[in-house]
């Protein structure tokens, strides 16, 4: 899944899919401007005909200057899914889904090939984004609950804890993964000074790497366990 998301980043994606699976092929490649500063939120749609896979993926934070309305709109919130998520995540995705014609995209390759599970992948930002579109792809009837997965890296707290609580209860399949030097997952921090709307809360399962991941060593969290520490 990793090289799935990392494949965002790049303006030829298909590049990055062929170390994965040869017989793969980019459906759409998405940059579309999401903020006053002219930075831009950028995913891709594909499919991986031999993993029989549909990959959604969503590029996370392009440059410094664009931490900055990330950071500065952390206590602006949208309502989505009975709860609350950060408004720059929302409105990152919505570009991407709507204006970008994403949406549009994975609706074809599902009518395409309907017998393919959907992969919803992201980085950072992009993680936050992932989890939006999973919920969108459910909620909407896109695709069953039972075939989509959501895969993610270094996502940070998406929204509250309202939201966590729903996104667990809709019973996707998710997994976070996290790696202890990275600070991204630990922002918004869990911290009610810091937002209008009370806490950010984590959703999903953590997978938490406490090495240089070279090695198969992890700790898995139970699926829907959202801060907790067993």
């Amino acid at each position: 899944m990793f090289p799935l998301a990392a494949a965002a980043y790049s303006t030829n994606s298909g590049a990055c899919l062929h170390t994965v699976d040869k017989n793969s092929e980019i459906h759409r490649q998405i940059s579309y401007k999401c903020d006053a500063l002219d930075d831009t939120c950028a995913g891709y749609t594909a499919v991986l005909h031999t993993e029989q896979m549909i990959v959604v993926s969503f590029r996370g934070t392009n440059s410094k200057e664009q931490l900055v309305p990330e950071a500065w709109d952390h206590d602006d919130f949208q309502q989505f899914l009975g709860g609350k998520v950060a408004l720059y995540f929302y409105r990152g995705f919505y570009d991407i889904w709507i204006n970008g014609t994403m949406k549009d995209s994975v609706n074809t390759l599902k009518n395409k090939y309907p017998k393919y599970d959907i992969y919803v992948l992201g980085h950072s930002l992009g993680g936050a984004m992932a989890a939006l579109a999973a919920v969108t792809i459910v909620t909407t009837n896109i695709k069953p609950l039972e075939n989509v997965h959501v895969y993610t890296f270094g996502q940070p707290r998406t929204g509250n804890e309202d939201f966590a609580n729903a996104f667990n209860n809709l019973g996707i399949e998710t997994y976070r993964i996290v790696h202890d030097r990275d600070p991204v997952p630990h922002a918004p921090p869990l911290d009610t000074l810091w937002n209008k709307y009370g806490d950010y809360y984590h959703h999903g399962a953590e997978v938490w790497y406490n090495n240089d991941m070279t090695k198969d060593s992890y700790i898995q969290c139970e699926q829907f366990n959202g801060e907790s520490d067993d």
